[in-house]
């Protein structure tokens, strides 16, 4: 396995709900490091950019105005297999069949408020991770 970095967004819903911590303490229990971590109120042009692979999709305007409905955490976490393992850690979309243990088991209120987003391949985070935090922000 290799040492990789992936994309994470606490979102509105945990964020409201004061579930920072928690889910940082799960990140990091699961062997991943927080390498960047900013607070942040998206604003809709980034929340657009962000998702615009869902832009034709019938849900992207909900999604889009939930994610600049209240602050969010922007994260870069490194560790082995850290895409597939912050995957693993986040729980599946649907909270109701989420493993427990896992942020969205613990955390998340519905599919469309699932607590996290994270990053599902190695192109991904490459897309992701520039659009919130510059190379020197990024400290391993």
């Amino acid at each position: 396995m290799a040492k990789q970095r992936t994309f994470s967004i606490i979102k509105p819903d945990a964020t409201i709900a004061n579930n920072t911590g928690g889910i940082n303490k799960l990140i990091e229990e699961s062997g991943l490091r927080i390498i960047a971590q900013r607070r942040i109120h998206m604003t809709r042009v980034q929340a657009e950019r962000f998702y615009a692979v869902h832009a034709e999709r019938p849900f992207f305007g909900e999604l889009v105005d939930f994610m600049i409905s209240a602050p969010v955490i922007v994260q870069v976490l490194e560790g082995e297999d850290a895409i597939s393992k912050y995957r693993e850690v986040m729980g599946a979309t649907n909270p109701a069949e989420a493993a427990d243990g896992t942020i969205r088991k613990l955390y998340a209120k519905s599919v469309g408020e699932n607590s996290v987003h994270g990053s599902d391949g190695v192109e991904t985070a490459a897309e992701e991770i520039p659009q919130f935090f510059s190379e020197s922000e990024i400290v391993g």
